[in-house]
């Protein structure tokens, strides 16, 4: 017997927000520069946005992008093309608009959400491109992102408009997140209402997301799945985010928010950490934080004692993961951030991980070998890319390209990523290795090692640098002395390039492949 399909019985964030403006009604769902969104008005504007956005024909299926800095209206697009059954595809606004307009034409979006301030950028992608036809603008002059734009404010604040009936299924896509693209084109990777929805579990559950009172600040850029993944468990649970935003990154204006806010829950970088943890009295005025997070780069041994002496007794957790995963694939609890400082924890219940060799063979413990992964919270492939898909898919599990090793206790560490393997007189060099030692030299402000080619050795690292001080640039010989006693003598770069600043794409990723074509 089936039973019938009734209104908010499916589990993905429209149906939850039907519940909590039902349950819940006068909540806050999201602040936003202290003005609080309550669930039933969150509902409301994200139905008349849908409503308006099914008028212009859009259905099933389509895409919609969203281009946009931190800010309400972009999980309120987000969530008014999933409410159609539509996919969104959040779109980095540091992109330049030729990236822009690849992102716009590989995904075949229809419609475009974009705010004020990004409108010209729009409007110049507009005119390299046939699509999207349908672009609504937050703001009072949608027609800076060109002509035929909507209001997004007023078709948001306007009645409710008829929604076609539409059933979604877990399986239905929800997002289309593209990928960085730092070894070429970005990649659209293919996330379901069921991946996000795992996320959700996952992170209810080291988040600690257990009160009716939870209160999670949205730091992370909204187009990164690091965001979206975090603010899926809030949407779920009926908790409240506040969006932090975009900008650049004060401490002091920070803690004011996670103060005024009582704030419990906060994902940040390391290096933001630091910048709050060195702001006198930040303990007590963060006094309501239960959890701390922390990932995408690694925290020394000084910074998690910093962050423990400055919130005792708040739990410390360091995620770990990729796009492709919803995010989080391994998590490392405080009690262990300190005694397995460099490791990334052990995988999450949701995911099953091998470490494998080039042939798929399990490596032994305490081997560097490729993590790869299954589970429910893996991305369904490659937006119009098969073959990528395939490749990434082989053997039957998820290839990470993240080359690590497991310890005796079952801790992971990231030694490097596969395609950045140096195999210099067939030993491989592990360039992160290399990085973390280089980047302790007094005289380097920052450091990237990849391989150039090399007669006899077939490739050998290379050190590319940019000095803390112009005036006073470190020598090849300043390095060697430098790695001598903390390298194998095999794995010491054998040239050096100064520059005077690393090449990064919007995400603020290395582009390696740039620096490898520069040394050979």
């Amino acid at each position: 017997m089936t039973s019938p399909r009734l209104p908010g019985s499916g589990q993905h964030w429209i149906a939850q927000i039907d519940r909590h403006a039902h349950q819940t009604p006068d909540r806050a769902a999201l602040v936003f520069r202290g003005e609080p969104i309550t669930w039933t008005r969150l509902r409301a504007r994200v139905r008349a946005l849908a409503g308006a956005l099914a008028e212009q024909g859009v259905s099933e299926g389509d895409r919609v992008a969203v281009l946009m800095s931190n800010r309400p209206e972009f999980l309120e697009a987000v969530l008014a093309a999933n409410a159609l059954r539509a996919i969104a595809v959040p779109v980095n606004f540091r992109l330049s608009a030729e990236e822009v307009a690849f992102i716009l034409g590989d995904s075949g979006s229809v419609a475009l959400a974009v705010d004020a301030d990004l409108a010209p950028l729009a409007a110049q992608v507009r005119g390299t491109l046939a699509g999207p036809g349908i672009v609504l603008v937050t703001g009072t002059d949608p027609a800076e992102a060109g002509p035929g734009s909507l209001s997004l404010d007023e078709l948001a604040a306007g009645p409710e408009r008829p929604l076609p009936e539409v059933a979604i299924d877990e399986h239905d896509p929800a997002l289309i997140m593209y990928t960085s693209g730092t070894t070429g084109r970005p990649k659209g990777a293919v996330l379901s209402h069921l991946n996000l929805s795992v996320q959700t579990q996952t992170l209810i559950r080291y988040w600690r997301l257990y009160r009716d009172d939870e209160v999670n600040l949205c730091a992370s850029p909204m187009f990164h799945i690091a965001a979206i993944g975090g603010i899926a468990p809030l949407i779920a649970t009926g908790g409240t985010t506040v969006i932090q935003p975009s900008g650049q990154f004060d401490p002091e204006a920070l803690l004011d928010v996670l103060e005024r806010e009582r704030v419990t829950h906060v994902f940040l970088v390391p290096a933001q950490w630091q910048a709050v943890v060195g702001v006198p009295e930040a303990g007590k005025r963060a006094s309501h934080l239960r959890v701390m997070c922390w990932g995408a780069a690694p925290a020394s041994v000084t910074l998690l004692e910093r962050m423990a002496e400055t919130f005792p007794g708040v739990p410390n957790v360091c995620t770990f993961g990729q796009t492709e995963m919803s995010p989080v694939t391994t998590v490392l609890e405080g009690e262990d951030a300190i005694r397995k400082i460099g490791s990334v924890g052990k995988p999450v219940p949701a995911v099953s991980v091998r470490i494998v060799d080039d042939e798929m063979n399990d490596v032994p413990q305490g081997e560097v070998g490729e993590i790869v992964y299954r589970g429910p919270n893996l991305m369904q492939g490659y937006w119009n890319l098969p073959e990528a898909t395939e490749e990434a898919f082989a053997g039957g599990w998820f290839h990470s390209g993240d080359l690590v090793r497991e310890d005796a206790d079952g801790f992971l560490y990231v030694v490097d990523r596969k395609k950045d393997m140096i195999i210099s007189g067939g030993e491989n060099i592990y360039c992160a290795e290399v990085e973390n030692v280089l980047a302790g030299h007094p005289s380097i402000a920052d450091v990237a090692v990849v391989a150039a080619p090399h007669e006899r050795w077939g490739e050998t690292p290379v050190a590319v640098v940019v000095p803390a001080d112009p005036a006073a640039p470190p020598t090849l010989e300043d390095l060697t002395e430098w790695c001598r006693p903390r390298l194998a003598s095999y794995k010491k770069p054998t040239r050096l390039l100064v520059l005077d600043a690393l090449p990064r794409n919007a995400s603020g990723k290395v582009l390696k492949p740039v620096l490898r074509r520069t040394v050979r």
